[in-house]
């Protein structure tokens, strides 16, 4: 069976909380809400109040006609039972509702902090961990929770139910009453023998649940892939195997879960059935009236099914209990990101200098070492070098999106991990080479850079870029509705979007990520119209496979394997013959207007 756990280890961010830390933390959340669940409790204690006296009523009406026949008072009696009713019900229903007030405001803010760390974790979280699984402590992790709170207060009631029913057990007969107690432990003992075996199938459930999430979230990101390629079967043999997976899981789950409460029940019909033999020697023997009698049968029943609810809670607990686990675990993940201060940033000149800064993704992956480069306020450098140089982790770091691990990265002279990084980010654009687009309005996803903006901003922002033309191709200008991820429009349309939102933005340093990379000529034409007006009197660094880009930086800096080999504008470096004339004949020389072919021999015609 060992197969059927195939990748179901925890998270490296996990961690392991004691029963006691659990419930601590989950009380912290009711704390607010202690007004309300005085409500609660005040309802629990009236409803179990009202759910015993109704075989009190009914045993006494039993003796009355037994001995008295006295119609009349069995009528009062008879309307006392149907007021105690329908004030159980009462009293019930406002317990209910109150709950349910309670359980939805207490999943709301675990959910909000749920999320709010999610917002909170630098971009090496996302790198390391399945965006699906994340998703699913968020929402599916955070609704069990609620299980938990539903558990707990049910639980209130269930013990004040067994309190009470007891003391009338025990009027009734003493003995019977401690015959009927002394069986409680075995049935307590029993449920919590479930305890460990529950935590262990609820947190792989948790987990494979998880694993579902990601697998569709993963093949439904990537379905235009699947179906150029035709390997639809492939993502449903995929789901399948892991969907069976998760079938096991749960049906493991089901059989402890299911196991519990017919062990349960068998215990607690064999001490019903040895009280009913005892005690009803007692009614042979006139001990005990047939109404007592009948009072302490419908007791015991009420005692046990409280009693065996209270035994099974830790066993069913446990899937609140694993599902509050892994969203405190979420919560509480140490980020990578470290600020050493949050000091406020009311203005960037866009000076930048790495100073003998190191950089790696991994221990195993050594990006930047000793790494010294200084990029001046306004200036516009560009990076070249090949794949996996370090080009884009300089940006990335600029943006404070990963950790350095030695040295410093200064801006205007301060170090970047003092700063309020809110505030910061607000100074920082960045343009990457496959921009993001949220469902909504074009006007939409350019106002996402500033909120406030009104509808004449906007309009300038995207009329800066490119001098506009580019919304008559759209159908219905800044009103065309996008898809998810920006499906709807082409890539080169995006890249509009992300510039005017950029312009919009106004920041002090910006980053362009290869952002002419995917478009064809035409495209490409606007968007480097729309970059000369977006650069001008900013700090800009580009990372660039167009020579367009390239030559219009002031400086350009070519890496390799992390260290800057060379610099200097365009014309300098040709004249050198070094390492970026190479590059620029290889892959930057055909995009020049004046490039010619060089002559290709074709043999003649026989």
């Amino acid at each position: 069976m060992g197969f059927i756990m195939d990748g179901l280890d925890a998270e490296a961010y996990d961690r392991s909380y004691t029963d006691r830390q659990l419930l601590d933390r989950i009380f912290s959340y009711f704390q607010p809400y202690l007004p309300a669940m005085s409500t609660v409790a005040g309802m629990i204690v009236l409803n179990s109040v009202m759910e015993t006296a109704l075989p009190l009523l009914i045993a006494r009406g039993i003796d009355t006609m037994a001995v008295e026949n006295d119609l009349f008072t069995a009528g009062i009696l008879l309307g006392t039972i149907l007021v105690s009713g329908i004030l159980a019900w009462l009293f019930n229903y406002i317990r209910q509702a109150y709950s349910a007030r309670v359980v939805g405001n207490v999943v709301y803010d675990i959910r909000r902090d749920a999320f709010d760390a999610v917002m909170a974790r630098d971009m090496s979280f996302y790198d390391e961990f399945s965006t699906g699984k994340i998703v699913s402590r968020v929402t599916s992790d955070t609704q069990d929770f609620a299980n938990t709170v539903t558990l707990t207060l049910n639980l209130m009631s269930q013990i004040l139910l067994v309190l009470i029913i007891f003391g009338i057990l025990f009027t009734i007969n003493g003995t019977l009453a401690l015959f009927a107690a002394a069986i409680a432990p075995l049935i307590v003992a029993t449920a919590l023998g479930f305890r460990h075996m529950a935590r262990i199938v609820t947190q792989n459930a948790r987990r494979i649940l998880a694993q579902v999430n990601a697998n569709v979230q993963e093949s439904l990101t990537g379905i235009a892939i699947a179906k150029n390629f035709r390997q639809e079967q492939t993502i449903y043999d995929e789901f399948r195997e892991v969907n069976q997976q998760s079938y096991k899981i749960n049906l493991r789950q089901g059989f402890v879960f299911s196991g519990i409460f017919p062990v349960l029940s068998t215990i607690a019909g064999i001490g019903t059935m040895l009280v009913v033999y005892f005690g009803g020697l007692n009614v042979l023997d006139g001990r005990v009236s047939p109404g007592s009698w009948f009072l302490f049968i419908e007791s015991i029943n009420l005692f046990w099914f409280p009693l065996t609810g209270i035994a099974s809670f830790w066993s069913q607990f446990q899937l609140g209990l694993s599902a509050s686990e892994r969203v405190f675990a979420l919560i509480d993940a140490e980020p990578r990101i470290v600020q050493t201060d949050s000091q406020p940033v009311p203005q960037v000149a866009g000076k930048i200098e790495y100073r003998d800064l190191d950089f790696r993704y991994t221990d195993q992956e050594r990006v930047l070492e000793n790494f010294n480069f200084t990029i001046h306020a306004g200036e516009t450098v560009a990076l070249v070098g090949h794949t996996g140089a370090g080009k884009s982790s300089l940006g990335k770091l600029i943006a404070r999106f990963y950790e350095f691990q030695d040295g410093k990265l200064l801006i205007d002279g301060r170090d970047i991990r003092t700063f309020d990084l809110n505030e910061y980010r607000r100074h920082l654009g960045i343009v990457p080479q496959t921009p993001f687009l949220f469902t909504g309005s074009i006007a939409d996803n350019i106002r996402y850079a500033k909120q406030s903006a009104t509808d004449e901003e906007v309009a300038a922002a995207a009329a800066h870029v490119a001098g506009g033309d580019w919304l008559l191709a759209l159908p219905q200008g800044l009103d065309t509705q996008v898809g998810e991820e920006g499906h709807g429009i082409s890539m080169g349309q995006r890249q509009l979007v992300a510039l005017a939102r950029v312009v919009l933005q106004d920041p002090a340093i910006l980053i362009l990520d290869e952002a002419t990379a995917s478009v064809d000529p035409l495209t490409e034409a606007l968007i480097q119209e729309g970059l000369a007006e977006v650069i001008k009197e900013r700090t800009a660094i580009v990372i660039a496979h167009r020579l367009s880009t390239i030559r219009s930086a002031d400086r350009i800096v070519v890496l390799r394997k992390g260290q800057i080999i060379e610099e200097g504008t365009h014309e300098l470096l040709m004249g050198g013959g070094g390492h970026y004339a190479e590059l620029y004949n290889t892959y930057y020389r055909h995009q020049s207007p004046d490039y010619q072919p060089d002559a290709v021999a074709v043999p003649a015609m026989a």
